[in-house]
């Protein structure tokens, strides 16, 4: 984290997720770093920004959607913990990491920078000292 210019790189995210049966656990993991990744855009990279209702991001040129190059190393550990009512124990994978990443880098920017951080997406100006 550079504090001076408001600079955010998230370099690793830990999860553990119960997941149902494994059916491809290849599958099971890209779901998770999907996850991961969005959860990732939204803590500290996508906003809307609008000017007396006019939006000034409009495109994906202005509109910031992480990439690969943003993408944290995922250590990821699956539960198998089957669901009994769904087809062959599995379990939906992917929205989990999207609801639980985002409090999780907030909370970290937070501890390092000991300021109160109220919104996402954290912004270079809230964490600038």
């Amino acid at each position: 984290m550079d504090v001076e210019l408001g600079l955010v790189k998230v370099v690793q995210i830990a999860t553990a997720q119960d997941v149902g049966q494994v059916l491809n656990p290849l599958s099971v993991l890209g779901q998770i770093e999907g996850g991961i990744a969005q959860g990732l855009g939204l803590a500290i990279m996508e906003e809307i920004v609008i000017d007396n209702g006019i939006v000034k991001n409009p495109s994906f040129t202005d509109y910031l959607l992480p990439t690969a190059l943003d993408a944290p190393d995922v250590v990821a550990v699956t539960i198998e913990e089957p669901e009994p009512q769904a087809p062959l124990g599995a379990k939906g994978v992917g929205e989990p990491p999207c609801i639980s990443v985002t409090p999780a880098i907030v909370a970290a920017i937070r501890d390092a920078t000991k300021r109160q951080l109220n919104r996402v997406p954290v912004r270079p100006y809230d964490i600038c000292l």
